[in-house]
């Protein structure tokens, strides 16, 4: 049985990242095509010395390629504002779709967190780099405790790691990660910040997640935040956390003011996490880039699965 055609909208850091692992890792999946909007990216140069068809015309161009009519899955991983025109083309024409911009149209899809539940949706949204290393550890206190109050994440990557469409889309990377933080990591109040650091030599992805729960004990928290990195560590072998979990309790003789919340008390938790990347692109302190693709590809590449088996019967 053949594998599935997938296409991949954006030559950059990304969507190159996404090309060579879905060539070399992936068991259901097969490259038919990898569209930019310029003819001098090294991603589309990649590809064509790989001897995958290009186009430098954008989604036009893709939907002119012959190739197009076997297509049967397509990644977007170019801006927002962009997945907004390419989504709405590509659902007209029957293709599945795998969001990797903060567009979020389709369902918040973090693997670790709610697996397949959204594998026959037309379109699944994968956060950001940052919610897909993060969520899991807010989602982690929230199956041990009665409530988290706030969730907070802080995603540093290395500014060598951020391509022009992830610089053009901070603001959005803000606003989905923090509201995914409430929808799947199960927080009533989420923020979200992302720095890109300039340091020379680059930096290795550096993610740091601040709860403050309810009804919850710090060794069962611990257990469910060790076992979370355990899952998220089978499709991104370099996740990992940097340091123990902290845990202080905020009592109500001194509770924490939290903005639009109140005065809060409760247990506050620090996890501190470093992402390695796999190095099939950039070098391996690009672990957003990993986290980001290798989600993406784990979800894809199951829903491909699905449809060879129905193909197949």
């Amino acid at each position: 049985m053949a594998k599935v055609k997938c296409a991949i909208i954006g030559s950059g850091n990304i969507g190159t990242d996404l090309m060579i692992k879905i060539m070399r890792t992936s068991e259901n999946l097969e490259m038919g095509a990898m569209v930019g909007i310029d003819p001098a990216s090294d991603g589309l140069a990649r590809a064509a010395r790989l001897k995958v068809p290009v186009t430098h015309e954008g989604i036009d161009g893709l939907r002119k390629m012959p190739e197009y009519r076997d297509i049967k899955v397509v990644f977007d991983a170019t801006s927002a504002k962009a997945h907004l025109h390419n989504d709405a083309l590509l659902r007209a024409d029957g293709k599945k779709v795998i969001d990797l911009t903060p567009a979020a149209i389709g369902p918040f899809t973090i693997p670790a967190i709610n697996g397949d539940a959204n594998i026959d949706e037309t379109n699944v949204n994968m956060v950001t780099c940052g919610g897909q290393a993060t969520i899991p550890m807010v989602y982690a206190v929230k199956r041990a405790s009665k409530r988290v109050i706030w969730g907070e994440i802080v995603a540093s990557i290395s500014s060598k790691s951020a391509g022009p469409g992830t610089r053009a889309n901070i603001d959005e990377f803000t606003e989905t990660t923090s509201k995914a933080i409430e929808v799947l990591g199960g927080a009533e109040h989420g923020k979200a910040i992302i720095i890109l650091n300039p340091a020379e030599p680059p930096l290795i992805m550096r993610d740091t997640v601040f709860t403050l729960s309810q009804g919850g004990d710090p060794a069962a928290i611990e257990a469910s935040i060790l076992e979370m990195v355990a899952t998220v560590q089978k499709y991104v072998p370099g996740y990992r956390l940097k340091q123990k979990v902290q845990f202080e309790v905020i009592g109500d003789n001194a509770p924490v003011r939290i903005p639009g919340v109140g005065l809060c008390s409760g247990l506050k938790t620090t996890i501190m996490l470093e992402v390695e990347g796999a190095a099939h692109y950039l070098p391996a302190y690009a672990g957003n880039l990993d986290i980001m693709t290798s989600a993406a590809l784990v979800t894809a590449d199951h829903w491909a699965a699905k449809v060879r088996t129905e193909e197949a019967a």
